[in-house]
């Protein structure tokens, strides 16, 4: 085979092209920055709402679980609330809710306990009714309400003022 020859020239001229500038590397490095700068907030932001999304489907699945337990095995169910500690218990089954996150309970007075509210399900359908609220660090959150008549679970958002 014929080998071609490369003139020095050709070779030096390589050389320089290979590689960046430290201009370039450093206008690369600075977008880099940007789009990390702007992202990070972002994805905090979204865990802390997946971390609230979440926080709420437990809290409603644990009363709607008691109600239906109530219901379906004819004894009375209790779910324990703790604001001090963000837990939610049923049957010795506690789920802990993010600790960031605010939580009141108004739940009948005489069934309260040590700090807790006490939602009772009973098994003709009823409770004995009350409130969980759940705010975000933001001050936004969302209210579940629990009927006294037919132990019916809903929720309500609500915006910080």
């Amino acid at each position: 085979g014929v080998m071609n020859a490369v003139s020095p020239a050709a070779v030096s001229r390589l050389k320089n092209d290979s590689g960046f500038t430290i201009v370039e590397l450093l206008v690369a490095i600075t977008i880099v920055g940007l789009v990390m700068a702007a992202s990070i907030p972002a994805s905090v932001r979204f865990y802390e709402s997946m971390q609230y999304r979440q926080a709420t489907r437990n809290v409603i699945t644990t009363l709607l679980s008691a109600r239906y337990k109530a219901v379906n095995g004819g004894k009375t169910q209790d779910v324990s609330i703790n604001p001090a500690t963000n837990t939610v218990r049923l049957n010795g089954r506690t789920t802990q809710l993010p600790v960031a996150f605010n939580i009141v309970v108004h739940a009948a007075r005489e069934l309260n306990r040590d700090g807790e509210g006490v939602f009772r399900f009973y098994p003709e359908g009823g409770s004995s009714g009350g409130d969980v609220e759940i705010a975000r660090p933001n001050g936004s959150g969302v209210k579940i309400t629990v009927d006294w008549l037919v132990g019916r679970v809903t929720q309500e958002k609500y915006a910080f003022e």
